[in-house]
């Protein structure tokens, strides 16, 4: 199985810090991943926030190592917001919208979020 990378979970795996790190490198083990536009935007957006204070260009640097280490897939947003499941509320629009692109690109969206009610959602164990 192949699997789109959550923000969160993209996260996790690029800096050793994040409370999840250990457990993001476990589960990589033998997958074969696979990025968007959303989750790379995503992860500078996170990584340059008050979280995790790092600057765009070091940011910029650990998510190009990583594509290059890693060569995960990259599969384009090409799914309206409309297409497939409706979130059930609007903080899980974003989810949803992940959730549904790997479904069209028969992939499973790997994630830290709980209680993703999608069957192309997987949570990270």
């Amino acid at each position: 199985m192949s699997y789109l990378l959550d923000v969160n979970a993209l996260v996790a795996l690029i800096w050793a810090s994040h409370v999840d790190h250990d457990r993001a490198m476990r589960w990589r083990e033998g997958k074969t991943l696979t990025l968007c536009p959303l989750t790379e935007l995503g992860f500078l957006r996170v990584s340059t926030s008050p979280a995790f204070n790092a600057r765009m260009t070091d940011a910029r640097q650990a998510l190009r190592a990583f594509i290059e280490e890693e060569s995960p897939g990259f599969i384009a947003a090409d799914v309206r917001a409309l297409t497939g499941m409706e979130p059930p509320h609007s903080k899980s629009t974003t989810d949803y919208y992940l959730a549904n692109l790997a479904a069209k690109h028969g992939l499973k969206l790997a994630t830290f979020d709980r209680g993703i009610a999608h069957p192309a959602a997987e949570e990270i164990a």
